[in-house]
């Protein structure tokens, strides 16, 4: 009976592994999110609070967008660093925007640009899609 349970179990870990996640087009895109900072500096030294929170932005954008090269608007840098070092906010609306890099010898095709979104609460807001005007 042992035997039996564990080789269907194998069986169906290896089904499951097997399935590929739907490829995502990777094209210009902008979208909205809410980055929560608190759960990537609790816990942390006061000194080095405002620093892994700009590093918590730029993985979650590489993340969310998958790209390598993000950069961070200066807005988005003095919001964090607003309360000094050892108190940066809990929370940070960004903006992602997925663009097309100019530059011909860049080594990636796609860079993300992250820019702060003002809002006045943070309550029910949902990653949304966000249609550019040019």
């Amino acid at each position: 009976f042992f035997f039996f349970f564990f080789f269907s179990s194998v069986i169906q870990a290896s089904f499951t592994m097997t399935k590929s996640a739907p490829k995502v087009s990777k094209g210009p895109l902008t979208m909205e999110h809410t980055i929560n900072l608190h759960k990537h500096t609790s816990g942390m030294q006061n000194k080095k609070k405002a620093p892994r929170a700009i590093q918590a932005i730029v993985a979650f954008a590489q993340k969310a967008m998958q790209t390598k090269d993000v950069r961070l608007d200066v807005k988005v840098n003095g919001y964090v660093w607003s309360r000094g070092i050892k108190n940066p906010p809990f929370r940070i609306r960004v903006r992602l925007a997925r663009k097309r890099n100019e530059d011909e010898d860049a080594k990636e095709k796609l860079y993300t640009a992250v820019s702060l979104v003002a809002v006045p609460a943070f309550k029910g807001l949902l990653p949304q899609k966000v249609k550019e005007t040019l």
